[in-house]
């Protein structure tokens, strides 16, 4: 949503695309998966009191519309993409079909994967893990708005610390916010890593595929 309130900035979509393509270009195989909590979060004060189910299920095609908008964004900078969605939605995305996905990259095509895990009670986190976990990704590179894990939340402890590299199991037991709980667990049972860094600086993408731990922090066992 970049500067604004809510909604969609597709300046920063752009600029996502192009941090991206360098990295395509690179014949490295990308995989994405896009959260939606610039239109819709499920737990979020904007759910009211909905349903759960009914408002992660609202947050779910939230993720639809960014993704739709990132591959355009994509192949305006010429990257083939695809969107598969875990809702059915054939007029905007593929069904999810993990071998299907597995041939996209390997036809140099960055997918999208959309609509979460397509179930209620999961988070984008959640639905990270799964897919990189099903495509056989070599990491998660988790962007977000701050520049790694801390000790504490920095913008409240002024004496709180960046790790470079921490375990599944400090991130479990002293319980940072970084990622949901079955996650960092799913992670941690399949030794899949997570490079957790701010996404908003201008080519920390690159930077994180080619294993700069200085932008941020590097989740392992």
């Amino acid at each position: 949503m970049g500067a604004q309130n809510y909604g969609i900035d597709t300046k920063v979509a752009e600029a996502v695309a192009q941090e991206i393509k360098t990295v395509h270009d690179l014949g490295i195989e990308v995989a994405v998966v896009v959260g939606g909590g610039n239109i819709f979060r499920g737990v979020s004060e904007s759910a009211g009191n909905m349903d759960r189910a009914a408002a992660d299920y609202i947050g779910m095609l939230a993720t639809v519309m960014n993704a739709v908008v990132l591959q355009d964004a994509l192949e305006h900078a010429d990257v083939y993409t695809r969107v598969m969605s875990a809702i059915d939605i054939p007029q905007l995305a593929e069904p999810f079909i993990r071998r299907r996905a597995i041939r996209h990259l390997e036809k140099q095509r960055v997918v999208i994967f959309a609509a979460g895990t397509g179930n209620p009670y999961f988070t984008t986190d959640s639905a990270a893990a799964l897919r990189a976990l099903e495509i056989e990704a070599e990491v998660i590179l988790k962007g977000t708005k701050v520049d790694g894990i801390y000790s504490a939340d920095p913008n409240k402890d002024r004496s709180a610390t960046r790790f470079e590299t921490i375990t599944y199991q400090q991130v479990l037991e002293q319980n940072l916010k970084v990622m949901d709980a079955s996650a960092i667990s799913l992670c941690k049972d399949n030794d899949l890593p997570i490079m957790v860094f701010d996404m908003r600086k201008s080519e920390n993408i690159i930077k994180a595929v080619c294993g700069d731990l200085s932008i941020g922090t590097l989740v392992s066992n």
